[in-house]
């Protein structure tokens, strides 16, 4: 299972926020830095709401959505890459995930402290965008040293890699993240093989204050953040409010749709998270849907059939004849499996079609 990381400075709601998302009370959330020290892991279910129309068509009563997994991190202080604060454990733990969810503190309250004294998003931000880029320039140093030593022997994937890590150098030295770094499609893998930091994709989190939720477009912290990540991170941003969301964890999901509809939201902001999450980390859904139960199975965009078998069992991979395939959208204007069917809405696809999100699938297989 794929992992997202949450991150973000001391007390700036990324414990709350953690456990919002996996309905627990796993993260100590305090009012000091550093309460969190080890990491702590969730497993967020990912809001489908194809998910109910599937189960009326397929007449049954249990549903599994997809899910990922949740780290919530220690925060970061400037400094972590030299060691400060809890910077390389911080740094180690970051490591483990595949993408990241930066918190980001868009509210003012006298009673929240801030570690750096004031809230300025922008600069949160580079505080710890630069932290992991000066981690990157060690590792990156350290690679083209052992790579000199190689290359000395006539090793072409040594040469290649040293290319490739002096261009980097350059773009990192300009204070970029190494996910903004040009590559060509032959070059990426490469750049993948070299486990940097910053290279992560990052989805920035703004966390306002529950009273500002449904205006929170306008708040001119947002608006910079939006802006600003956009621009010099290429990345997106949504909106949460840590707190609130933490409170409506505890609540039955009618309560909780009731107190949203009070303060003049119609969804959570949990919910745009987990999903814009699922889709940073290149990931997409097909589906299974009979009497015994209704499933969404994670598989990452790009994967063939017998690859997206093979989520469900290996055997299905290894044994894989053909799989029949319904698009969601087809399936759900006709009505029924059989109506689907006779519509000729249904297909036999080979071992080089590729899954959309939303197949709505059958595999045969023998082994």
């Amino acid at each position: 299972m794929l992992k997202a990381g949450i991150v973000g400075l001391p007390n700036v709601g990324k414990s709350t926020l953690f456990n919002a998302l996996t309905r627990s009370r796993k993260a100590e959330a305090a009012n000091y830095p550093f309460c969190t020290i080890d990491p702590n892991v969730g497993v967020v279910e990912v809001p489908d709401q194809r998910l109910k129309p599937l189960q009326g068509i397929a007449k049954t009563k249990v549903v599994i959505p997809a899910a990922i997994e949740m780290l919530d991190i220690a925060g970061l202080v400037a400094g972590a890459s030299k060691g400060e604060g809890l910077g390389n454990k911080f740094l180690s733990n970051i490591r483990e995930v595949d993408s990241i969810v930066h918190v980001v503190r868009c509210f003012e309250d006298d009673d929240v402290i801030h570690n750096m004294g004031s809230v300025d998003p922008l600069r949160d931000i580079e505080t710890i965008t630069t932290e992991l880029i000066l981690a990157d320039m060690q590792s990156v140093d350290t690679q083209i040293d052992r790579n000199k030593k190689r290359a000395r022997g006539n090793d072409k994937e040594a040469a290649a890699n040293i290319a490739l890590l002096e261009k980097l150098i350059v773009h990192l030295n300009e204070g970029k993240p190494a996910n903004t770094f040009e590559v060509s499609d032959d070059e990426r893998p490469r750049l993948k093989s070299f486990f940097l930091l910053s290279e992560k994709p990052v989805l920035y989190a703004c966390n306002v204050a529950e009273s500002n939720l449904a205006d929170a477009e306008n708040n001119p912290y947002v608006q910079k953040v939006r802006e600003y990540v956009k621009e010099h991170h290429d990345a997106g941003a949504c909106i949460i409010s840590a707190k609130l969301e933490y409170e409506l964890s505890e609540l039955e999901l009618e309560e909780a749709k009731d107190y949203l509809l009070e303060l003049g939201v119609s969804d959570s902001g949990v919910s745009a998270l987990i999903r814009a999450t699922y889709k940073l980390l290149g990931l997409a859904s097909y589906f299974t849907a009979g009497e015994k139960e209704v499933r969404a199975w994670t598989f990452p965009l790009g994967f063939k059939a017998p690859e997206c078998a093979g989520v469900i069992h290996t055997d299905f991979e290894r044994g894989f004849i053909k799989a029949e395939v319904v698009s969601y959208d087809d399936l759900v204007a006709a009505g029924s499996v059989a109506a689907a069917r006779e519509a000729g809405k249904y297909r036999l696809e080979g071992k080089d079609y590729v899954f959309a999100d939303g197949d709505v699938v059958l595999f045969r297989f023998n082994v």
